[in-house]
């Protein structure tokens, strides 16, 4: 399975003015029950590093700076 090299457009985005990880927060790492989101190195944003997002929403409605947005496709909604 080959991995994503840079931070690319998939299905759960991060506002990177909103995002808050520069200050220490990984609620929206910790809550993901895949582990597809993480810390950029360089610590300043989220993001999702494997396309594999389930859509179950914990990344987006716990991130207390509602930075996170998850687009479900329109035939699952």
């Amino acid at each position: 399975m080959a991995l994503a090299n840079r931070m690319s457009r998939v299905p759960v985005t991060i506002d990177p003015d909103a995002c808050i990880a520069d200050k220490g927060c990984t609620v929206c790492v910790d809550v993901c029950p895949l582990d597809v989101l993480v810390i950029a190195d360089d610590k300043s944003t989220a993001y999702m590093k494997y396309d594999e997002c389930w859509y179950c929403l914990p990344c987006e409605t716990d991130c207390p700076k509602d930075a996170v947005k998850v687009e479900i496709p329109y035939l699952l909604r």
